[in-house]
C-alpha cells in the first residue's frame, strides 16, 4: 500500500522535548512531522491518512484528550498514542476508554514509544488494507465479483446467469470438479427473488444411500427404527429458495424416481406419512458427467435429465481460459491477504508463466489453494514437497493454518536433515517455540526425506 504522509504526528507545545523525540524516533527510522499546536496537526490529519498520532495531555490551547477527540471524528480508527505525566494516569485510562491506542507514562524511553508506535503503525495499516478490499469488492458488479474473468466463455457465462437468475427455471450446471459450479448456483439464487430464502445445498455423492431418501424427504417420528422424532428435510427447509444439488449423477436410481415426482409436483411426503406437502423450490444440480451419456447408459433417468435440463450452464475448465488466471489469481489473493493479514508478495513474470502453463486439474478450487500459500509465503512452485499446490487443505481457518504451519515445519525439518538448531533458527523462533509447535502439532524429528 502506498504510503500517503509521515509514520507519526508528534504533538507537544515544550519545544525541547518535542525536538527530542523527534530526533529519537527519526533514529529509529521513522518518519515524524512534529507540531506545537494541535490545530496545525488536525490539518494535517484525514481519513487516508496512513500514519498515527502521538500527542502529550497537558496542552495550553487544547489538551490531549480534546485533541483525540477532534482526531477520532476524522477517522474513529485512527491510533493515538497519548503522553502522559504521573498526575494523568487516570485521565490515559479514561482516554483508552474514548478510544484511544495506547499511553507512555514519563518518564520513558524513545525505543519505547517507537515499539508502541510501530504496532499502532501495523494496525493502521491493515484497517486502510481492508477498507480499499472493501472498496474494490464494491466496485464490481455483483455477478462480476463472483464470476471472475475477462475470456469470452466467462462473459458468455455471467450474461447468461443475468438472464436466468430471476426466471425461477431449474438448471443444471456442468463443470469439472474445483471448477466453480456451486459459485454459479450461489449467484443464481442471491441474485433472484430468491435471495432472502434459503440456499440448501446437498452432495449427492457424500450421503450413505441408507438415509439418503430421509435428508431428502424428512420423515415422521416412528417411520423406521432410530426415527425417535420428527425430522424436516432439505426440500421442505429450503421452502421458498433454492435447493443445491451437486454431484446428482450419484443420485441412487430409486431415489431419483421420487426426486423426479418431487420436481414435477412441486410437492413432497415425509417418510411415515401419507400428508403431501406443497414446495415453493428451484431446483439447482450440478454434475461433472455428461447426464446425457449417463442415461443411455442406464446410470441416470432419462426423464429426470429432462426435467432439469430447463436450462443448462456450462463452466470452462481453467485450462480453457488462461487469460482470466492472472486476474482470478490476483483477486484470489486479495482475499487471503483479507483472511491472513499478510501482505501480498510482488507478482513475478516467473510466477505468471507459471501459472499459466499449469494444466490446472482441480480448477479455481486448486488456484485459491495456490494463492493461499503465495500470500502465507509456503508456495515454492509446482510440485515442491509441501507446498505443492496439489495438496487441498480444508476444514476452518484454525484447521488450515495448522495444516500450513505443519507443512513449513516439515519442510524445514527435512531440508536441515533433522538438526532442529537448524530449524528453529531458519523460522525464526526459540527452541522451546519449535518443540512447543512440534508436540502441538504431532510432527517428529526423524522424518523421511
Amino acid at each position: 500500500m502506498t504510503q500517503s504522509g509521515p509514520d507519526i504526528l508528534l504533538v507537544d507545545d515544550d519545544d525541547d522535548l518535542r525536538h527530542a523525540l523527534r530526533q529519537g524516533l527519526e533514529l529509529d527510522d521513522l518518519d515524524v512531522v512534529d507540531f506545537k499546536r494541535p490545530s496545525d496537526a488536525l490539518e494535517a490529519i484525514h481519513r487516508d491518512f496512513t500514519g498515527a498520532v502521538v500527542s502529550d495531555i497537558r496542552m495550553p490551547e487544547m489538551d490531549g484528550m480534546q485533541f483525540m477527540a477532534r482526531v477520532l471524528e476524522l477517522d474513529p480508527a485512527i491510533p493515538v498514542i497519548l503522553v502522559t505525566g504521573h498526575g494523568d494516569i487516570q485521565i490515559a485510562v479514561d482516554a483508552m476508554r474514548e478510544g484511544a491506542y495506547d499511553f507512555i507514562p514519563k518518564p520513558f524511553r524513545v525505543q519505547d514509544l517507537g515499539a508502541v508506535t510501530r504496532r499502532a503503525l501495523e494496525k493502521r495499516r491493515l484497517v486502510l488494507e481492508n477498507r480499499i478490499l472493501r472498496s474494490e469488492l464494491d466496485a464490481v458488479s455483483g455477478i462480476a465479483e463472483r464470476i471472475v474473468g475477462r475470456s469470452p466463455a466467462i462473459a458468455a457465462l455471467r450474461d447468461e446467469i443475468e438472464l436466468v437468475a430471476d426466471t425461477g427455471a431449474d438448471v443444471i450446471v456442468i463443470g469439472e470438479t474445483g471448477a466453480g459450479k456451486e459459485v454459479v448456483a450461489r449467484a443464481l439464487h442471491d441474485f433472484s427473488p430468491r435471495a432472502t430464502s434459503s440456499f440448501v445445498a446437498l452432495n449427492c455423492a457424500a450421503l450413505p444411500p441408507d438415509i439418503f431418501e430421509s435428508e431428502l424427504f424428512g420423515h415422521e417420528a416412528g417411520a423406521f427404527t432410530g426415527a425417535s422424532k420428527q425430522r424436516i428435510g432439505k426440500l421442505e427447509h429450503a421452502d421458498g429458495g433454492t435447493v443445491f444439488l451437486d454431484e446428482i449423477e450419484s443420485m441412487p436410481l430409486d431415489l431419483q424416481a421420487k426426486l423426479l415426482r418431487a420436481i414435477e409436483e412441486r410437492a413432497i411426503e415425509r417418510l411415515g406419512s401419507n400428508k403431501r406437502i406443497p414446495l415453493d423450490v428451484r431446483f439447482i444440480a450440478a454434475t461433472k458427467s455428461d447426464l446425457s451419456q449417463e442415461a443411455k447408459a442406464g446410470r441416470f433417468r432419462a426423464d429426470l435429465f429432462y426435467r432439469l435440463n430447463v436450462v443448462s450452464l456450462s463452466i470452462p475448465p481453467l485450462r480453457d481460459r488462461r487469460e482470466d488466471i492472472p486476474l482470478l489469481f490476483e483477486r484470489l489473493a486479495r482475499l487471503a491477504r483479507a483472511r491472513y493479514r499478510r501482505e501480498i508478495p510482488e507478482f513475478t513474470p516467473s510466477l505468471e508463466r507459471q501459472l499459466l502453463a499449469h494444466e490446472w486439474p482441480g480448477n479455481v478450487r486448486e488456484l485459491r489453494n495456490v494463492a493461499d500459500r503465495w500470500v502465507l509465503g509456503l508456495w515454492n512452485g509446482f510440485g515442491n514437497g509441501a507446498a505443492s499446490a496439489g495438496e487441498d487443505f480444508g476444514g476452518p481457518l484454525s484447521d488450515r493454518m495448522a495444516a500450513f504451519e505443519r507443512a513449513v515445519i516439515e519442510a524445514e525439518i527435512r531440508k536441515a536433515g533433522g538438526k532442529l538448531k537448524d530449524v528453529h533458527e531458519a523460522l525464526g523462533i526459540s527452541r522451546k517455540g519449535l518443540y512447543d509447535k512440534m508436540r502441538k502439532l504431532g510432527i517428529a524429528s526423524d522424518l523421511d526425506g
